[in-house]
């Protein structure tokens, strides 16, 4: 049975800092839950992962019941509301899969591992830049996924502080926000960024390369090729996947090493482990925490009814720490955990993350370059969290390379 006398509350204090605690007492008091704006949240590992993989729902918020929060975002953000509807992250088939291949040339394994000696050496260079006290954001995080995603679509170079400004403030539109100021901030910068991949996609028609913005713009499969909508939707989408979540990912990565000097010598003497702990970062705090699905049809869930239309928001950062999958040691962070491929980070189905294989080279090669260049590293102050409840990652994280 679940316990309705608690309610899910990402706003109190402390949260964002470290959401697992509550995480903990929604999963175990009501993992089936209705909140009070009306959305539906799941918490547990099996039915995240089973809504994840699920065709028979969808992703785009027409389909939903509108709900107060969506209506007062809406109104708030005027002409900017439907930005990114036509982003394959927003599509159900057969227009997702339609997109999602035109994109999909860029990321395969074998294109994105052809990337490991550009992404090694990018590495390299921010690690010698780095001094005796140094932020692994600002030095590292930051500059190497900007950098790589930049490089991959081949983009004009770009004011990257001015960028970041931006594209921080976009994506706290998939936060639960109701204060109409931070909206139209948000609608602001939704302009702004829509404005320059405007630009950057002119730049492009006239110097074309061998680049994925050019094949973007030639794309043609079929005789199916990108509406000028769907193509700055796609580039925008990329922009933001590409740098956003990989910086959380390294940010987040190596912050929990700091904290756990036991895994972070295993890690750094025993490279065979590279790629099973970057699984186990992911799994351990994940870059994305929430994930969302729409229902087309009621469905029951542990006995709960959850109506047609109903918005349900699937917490992966909750799945990824559920002792029912991973054990009593589901809050532990350990780099040999032999599933820790099987966390739901990067979502599931149809929308499993394209930029998966690539966001995983990053932080392979960020977080281990680095903790074995710098054998000693510690940490120098507090990490900084950035205050968002989904896109959920360290902002600063000052640290000691040599002692």
């Amino acid at each position: 049975m679940s316990d309705t006398t608690i309610s899910y509350n990402p706003f109190q204090p402390g949260f964002t800092d470290d959401p697992y605690p509550h995480l903990r007492e929604m999963r175990d008091g009501d993992p089936v839950h209705q909140n009070m704006l009306g959305i539906w949240m799941l918490f547990r590992y099996d039915d995240v992962f089973q809504m994840l993989r699920d065709p028979s729902l969808s992703v785009e918020d027409a389909k939903a019941t509108p709900t107060p929060m969506m209506q007062i975002a809406r109104d708030a953000m005027g002409d900017v509301a439907d930005m990114g509807n036509n982003s394959m992250l927003n599509r159900d088939p057969p227009d997702h899969t339609r997109l999602r291949r035109l994109v999909a040339q860029a990321f395969t394994p074998r294109m994105i591992d052809r990337l490991r000696p550009r992404i090694e050496f990018l590495v390299d260079e921010a690690l010698d830049r780095a001094g005796s006290e140094w932020d692994v954001i600002d030095g590292l995080a930051f500059p190497l996924p900007f950098q790589v995603i930049s490089e991959l679509l081949g983009t004009p170079e770009t004011d990257a502080a001015q960028l970041r400004e931006w594209s921080g403030t976009v994506v706290r539109s998939l936060e639960p926000v109701t204060d109409p100021d931070v909206i139209s901030a948000i609608a602001e910068a939704g302009r702004n960024l829509r404005g320059l991949v405007l630009d950057m996609l002119e730049w492009k028609r006239t110097h074309p390369a061998d680049d994925l913005l050019s094949a973007l713009i030639a794309a043609e499969e079929d005789g199916d090729k990108l509406s000028a909508q769907e193509l700055a939707e796609q580039v925008s989408l990329l922009y933001l996947a590409g740098h956003e979540t990989t910086v959380n990912l390294i940010g987040n990565g190596t912050l929990a090493l700091l904290r756990h000097p036991d895994q972070m010598d295993r890690l750094r003497h025993d490279p065979t482990l590279d790629a099973n702990a970057v699984e186990e970062l992911l799994r351990y705090d994940s870059p994305v925490q929430n994930s969302r699905r729409i229902t087309l049809s009621p469905l029951e869930i542990d006995g709960r009814h959850i109506e047609e239309g109903a918005f349900v928001v699937l917490a992966l950062a909750s799945s990824n720490r559920d002792p029912a999958k991973w054990g009593r040691s589901a809050d532990r962070l350990e780099v040999r955990r032999p599933n820790a491929a099987q966390h739901v980070s990067f979502g599931g189905g149809h929308h499993y993350c394209l930029g998966s294989h690539l966001a995983r080279l990053e932080g392979e090669v960020a977080i281990t370059r680095l903790i074995r260049r710098f054998p000693r590293v510690a940490l120098a102050g507090e990490a900084v969290w950035n205050g968002r409840i989904n896109l959920r990652g360290v902002t600063h994280l000052p640290v000691r390379t040599r002692r």
